[in-house]
C-alpha cells in the first residue's frame, strides 16, 4: 500500500516540486520515497511514489520500478501474485524480487492491459511503456484504491490524494459547491453517483477501468469488468458450500504478507466470520482490534468479547472520545483534504490510530459484506418485492417481523411490502431532504435517480449500491482513514470470484427463515457462537452527533454559527432555529455531522 502521483506533459517538474509531492504522500508510504522523470513519446513525464512495505520489503522492490523500457508506480496489493508469477515463469519471464510489483510489470509485458483480468486484489497504478509511447492508468474492480485525475494547460495530472495533486499543480483547486450541497441534502450515498468530487475539475477514475494515454490531451477508456446478476440453477446446500469455499479462498489470499496482520473485530457476523475463519481454518495468529462507543444502540462489545474468548486471541480496544472533538475533526479533515462521508469513519479513525500505535501496517476489515450478502434493511423489503407470485409471501412477511422488522426505524421500510406495492419507490434513501433544504440559502433540487440493471429488483438495487451509492464512498473513506495512519486496509469480501458467484445464486437462497445474509451465516457455522451468527439485529457502527458534540453548549453553538464560508450556502437564521429545536432522528444527526464537516472543510480551503 503506497502513494502514487504523476504528471504527463507540461513543464518538467523541478526537484523541489518533486520533493513536495513526496512529502505530501509520506503518510501513505513512510518506508521509501522516490521519483522518476523522463519523456514518453517526447513529452515530459514524472512518476512519484511513496512506499508502505508489505510484500518483499526490500529495497529491490521500491518504486518507481524501472526495467527494460517500463516504469511502474503502483498502490495496492495483487494477492494472487505468486500464481501469476508461476504462469509468467512458464512463459520465460525471470524475476529478481519476491513481491507483486515486478509481477505487475511483467504481466503487462506479457498481456498488455488485459493483465487486469488475471489480477485478484486492489490497485491504482500508472505504468509508462517507453517503447510504445503509452501511459496506462488502472483502478481495481471495486474501487478500493483511489486515483484522482485532472488536466491543466495541456498536462495530465494524477495522484492517490488531492494533497499530492496540489503539489503537482502548484496550487489548489476551488471547492466544488455543488458536491457540498449534494452531501448536505442527499447524504453520502449521493457522492458516488458521478465522477465529480469535492473540488472543481478533479475526478476519480472509475472502478474496473483503465485509461490509455498516448498524449496528455486524449485518452482511451476501457472498462475491463462488469458485475451482473446471472442466476444459475443450484440447491441451497450447493449455494452454501460454494459461498463458504470461495470466501475461504479469498481470506487465504489476503493473509499473504511479510509483516504481521491486524484484524478489525466489531462483533457482527461480517468481522466475526472473517476473524474466526482466519484463525480456525488457516491457523492465523489473530491480533483483534475493536472500537467501542458508549451508545448502547451500536454496542457490540459483548459479541466481540465472546469471539475473542472462543478464539483465545489477542484483543486490543480503542475507545471513542468526546474530548477535543472539534480539534480532532478539524485536524483529520485538513489532513485528508475532504469531509468525512459519515460519522462512522470518524469513529474508525480511533481504531486506525490504535492499530498504528501497536506497529501494524495491515488491517483486515469486513467491508463489502452488506453489499454482496444482502445485509441492509431495505434488502429484505426488495427481496420480498422480487419473490414470484407463487412464493408464500405471508410467511415471508412473518419472518421479516421476527427479523429486521423488529429493529428498522426508517418509516418507509417499516412496511415490509413497500416495494412490492410500488417497485419504483425510493424515498427511504434521501430521507428528510426537504427539511435539510430549508436550512440552505437556495434549495438543492437533485432528485434520487438510479440505473436499471436487469429485471430483478433486488439485484438491480444492490448493483446501484455497489457501483454508485454505498460502496464507492465507503471504500474511499477506508483508504483515507487507514492510510492517514500508514495502514493498509484489506477487504476479503471484495473478491471477484466470490462476488460473481453471489450474483449467480437464485433469489430464494439469499434470505432463509428470516435470516438476511444467510450464505454468510452458513459459512460461519461451527466457527463461532451461534448467539452471534444467528443474531437477526443489524447494528452497524455509528453514534448520534450529540454524543460527540453538545449542541446545548453555548460555546459550541457560537462556534458553529460564527461567520464563515459555510454561510455562503447555509441560512444562519434557519440553522439557528434547527439547533433550538433538537431532533433526535438519525437522518438529522447525519445532517448535522455533515454540516460540521462542511464548515471545517470550507474554512480550511479559505485558510490555504
Amino acid at each position: 500500500m503506497c502513494g502514487l502521483a504523476g504528471v504527463f506533459g507540461g513543464v518538467p517538474l523541478t526537484q523541489e516540486r518533486c520533493e513536495a509531492v513526496l512529502k505530501s504522500m509520506a503518510h501513505r508510504g513512510p518506508d521509501a520515497a522516490a521519483s522518476w522523470s523522463g519523456s514518453l513519446a517526447g513529452v515530459p513525464l514524472t512518476l512519484a511514489h511513496t512506499r508502505l512495505s508489505i510484500l518483499d520489503p526490500q529495497e529491490r522492490s521500491d518504486q518507481p520500478f524501472v526495467r527494460d523500457g517500463l516504469v511502474l508506480a503502483y498502490n495496492g496489493e495483487i494477492y494472487n501474485f505468486e500464481e501469476i508469477r508461476q504462469e509468467l515463469e512458464g512463459l520465460g519471464h525471470r524475476f529478481e524480487t519476491r513481491g507483486d510489483t515486478e509481477v505487475i510489470l511483467e504481466a503487462y509485458r506479457a498481456w498488455g492491459t488485459a493483465a487486469t483480468k488475471r489480477f485478484e486484489g486492489m490497485w491504482a497504478l500508472a505504468l509508462a511503456d517507453l517503447n510504445r509511447g503509452v501511459l496506462w492508468l488502472s483502478r481495481d474492480r471495486f474501487g478500493e484504491k483511489t486515483l484522482y485525475v485532472t488536466r491543466e494547460q495541456g498536462a495530465f495530472y494524477f495522484a492517490s490524494e488531492t494533497q499530492a495533486l496540489w503539489q503537482l499543480l502548484g496550487r489548489r483547486r476551488a471547492p466544488n459547491k455543488t458536491q457540498i450541497l449534494r452531501y448536505l441534502v442527499n447524504g453520502y450515498k449521493s457522492l458516488g453517483k458521478g465522477r465529480e468530487g469535492f473540488y472543481e475539475d478533479v475526478f476519480e477514475i472509475p472502478p474496473s477501468t483503465s485509461l490509455i494515454l498516448e498524449t496528455p490531451e486524449h485518452q482511451t477508456e476501457e472498462r475491463y469488468w462488469e458485475l451482473c446478476y446471472v442466476p444459475q440453477g443450484m440447491s441451497q446446500g450447493e449455494a452454501e458450500e460454494q459461498a463458504a469455499e470461495l470466501l475461504a479462498k479469498s481470506i487465504k489470499l489476503r493473509l499473504r504478507s511479510d509483516v504481521p496482520l491486524a484484524f478489525c473485530l466489531s462483533g457482527g457476523i461480517d468481522s466475526s466470520t472473517l476473524v474466526s475463519m482466519a484463525a480456525k481454518r488457516f491457523g492465523c495468529e489473530v491480533h483483534a482490534y475493536s472500537v467501542y462507543d458508549s451508545d448502547e444502540r451500536y454496542d457490540e462489545s459483548e459479541n466481540a468479547e465472546r469471539v475473542v474468548a472462543e478464539l483465545g486471541c489477542r484483543h486490543r480496544i480503542a475507545r471513542t472520545s468526546t474530548q477535543d472533538f472539534r480539534e480532532r475533526l478539524t485536524q483529520l479533515i485538513t489532513a485528508r483534504d475532504q469531509p468525512f462521508a459519515t460519522l462512522s469513519f470518524y469513529l474508525v479513525s480511533f481504531l486506525a490510530e490504535r492499530i498504528k500505535q501497536d506497529g501494524f501496517k495491515v488491517a483486515l476489515t469486513g467491508n463489502g459484506a452488506d453489499e454482496l450478502f444482502t445485509g441492509y434493511y431495505d434488502h429484505f423489503n426488495f427481496w420480498l418485492a422480487s419473490l414470484p407470485e407463487t412464493a408464500d409471501i405471508d410467511a415471508r412477511v412473518m419472518e421479516w417481523k421476527e427479523s429486521y422488522g423488529r429493529f428498522v426505524r426508517n418509516p418507509v421500510l417499516r412496511d415490509p411490502l413497500a416495494f412490492r406495492k410500488d417497485p419504483s419507490r425510493r424515498d427511504h434513501i434521501y430521507l428528510n431532504r426537504d427539511l435539510f433544504n430549508s436550512v440552505l440559502r437556495q434549495p438543492f433540487d437533485e432528485d434520487f435517480y438510479e440505473q436499471t440493471y436487469g429485471d430483478n429488483l433486488l439485484h438491480s438495487r444492490m448493483l446501484n449500491e455497489i457501483r454508485h451509492e454505498a460502496l464507492p464512498p465507503q471504500l474511499r473513506e477506508n483508504d483515507l482513514v487507514f492510510m492517514q495512519y500508514s495502514i493498509e486496509n484489506r477487504t476479503p469480501y471484495l473478491d471477484r470470484s466470490l462476488a460473481e458467484f453471489l450474483f449467480s445464486v437464485p433469489l430464494e437462497h439469499l434470505i432463509v427463515n428470516g435470516y438476511p445474509k444467510w450464505l454468510l451465516r452458513a459459512a460461519g457455522e461451527g466457527l463461532y457462537s451461534d448467539k452471534i451468527r444467528l443474531d437477526k439485529q443489524k447494528r452497524g457502527f455509528n453514534a448520534p452527533i450529540t454524543a460527540l458534540f453538545d449542541l446545548s453548549n453555548a460555546e459550541n453553538r457560537d462556534w458553529l454559527l460564527e461567520d464563515g464560508p459555510l454561510f455562503d450556502i447555509v441560512d444562519r437564521k434557519q440553522l439557528s432555529r434547527m439547533l433550538e429545536a433538537p431532533d433526535d432522528r438519525n437522518s438529522v444527526s447525519k445532517f448535522l455531522f455533515n454540516l460540521l464537516n462542511s464548515k471545517i472543510f470550507l474554512e480550511a480551503q479559505r485558510a490555504t
